[in-house]
């Protein structure tokens, strides 16, 4: 039988209240798109210069994650690992304890999947509902609006949230039960950091080889080689502008996530570690803030050129 109005109204206004914890690069612009969208929001970060712009453009603020989870329907984490959104949901404080039976819980930081399976299994026993949903694009597409989700929890769970999502991005997709949208967001870094390796190399090549390395590019981006990595990032490799989009160090830790659930699972990845390996001698030289398409640095390095237009 197809829901009565009311009932459609009920369940379009569940999510109205929403609680974002974490307003980095890619949190403050996802609260903007949630605000322009028309949810209320409740925000918390330990940066007070980071909650300022976001209560200017209609937000108010919470000076705990508990808080947070008591003034809302549905809760959004964007933190930078696992000890961190442990701490924030689980610990002294947390979610967990603001959090009322039925409250749906959403990390869409980029964590190890079995860390999600583990923090799921602790708030159900509060009766608190969880979804993983990291995501790809960058701060770009974090600004405009379009970002990738990659989902993992209950298929209902997922229909609620799902306005909210769209709020942010212009791709949402369930991939499997809790911990699934981490396994997908760990596929997509090692997917990414091989790409910009591939492209850093080419790069390198074309320059040492004596040619214009904008005219290859141009040449080879319409075929089979060309990818949203080569046309996102050669252009600032080739004019230097390493500002970060998505720093180094966070993308050395999604693949020491990458790597670790990979030994759990007697995965040989053996190209992900060499490129591990690559970001942690750029961390040494003091690229560890740098955008992720400073990977070219290392090639340069060896070949003693600079690719530039």
């Amino acid at each position: 039988m197809a829901p009565t109005a009311s009932a459609q109204r009920e369940k379009e206004n569940a999510m109205k209240r929403i609680g974002f914890i974490g307003l980095g690069v890619m949190g403050k612009p996802m609260c903007i798109n949630l605000l322009k969208t028309g949810f209320e929001l409740t925000v918390m970060s330990r940066s007070a210069a980071n909650v300022a712009p976001i209560v200017a453009a209609g937000a108010k603020a919470a000076d705990s994650p508990k808080a947070v989870a008591e003034q809302a329907d549905m809760v959004i984490t964007m933190l930078p690992n696992s000890p961190e959104v442990r701490s924030v949901v689980l610990g002294e404080n947390g979610v967990a304890e603001g959090g009322r039976p039925g409250l749906l819980y959403a990390d869409m930081s980029s964590i190890a999947p079995l860390a999600s399976r583990e923090i799921a299994t602790e708030l159900a026993a509060k009766g608190i509902r969880m979804l993983d949903a990291p995501v790809s694009g960058g701060e770009p597409k974090a600004i405009d609006g379009t970002l990738s989700v990659m989902v993992g929890g209950a298929q209902g769970d997922f229909d609620d949230c799902l306005p909210v999502f769209k709020a942010m991005a212009a791709s949402v997709v369930r991939v499997g039960e809790i911990g699934a949208g981490n396994v997908a967001k760990l596929a997509n870094q090692v997917v990414v950091a091989l790409n910009i390796c591939a492209v850093s190399e080419a790069l390198v090549l074309a320059t040492k080889a004596g040619v214009e390395p904008d005219l290859v590019y141009q040449a080879i981006r319409g075929g089979l080689a060309g990818s949203t990595v080569l046309d996102a990032k050669a252009p600032l490799i080739m004019d230097g502008k390493f500002t970060p989009g998505f720093r180094i160090n966070l993308h050395a830790k999604d693949l020491a996530n990458v790597l670790e659930t990979s030994h759990e699972l007697n995965v040989s990845l053996p190209l992900t570690a060499q490129v591990m390996e690559i970001m942690q001698a750029l961390k040494a030289d003091g690229l560890g803030d740098a955008d992720h398409g400073a990977l070219v640095r290392h090639w340069e390095k060896l070949a003693k050129v600079e690719v530039r237009r």
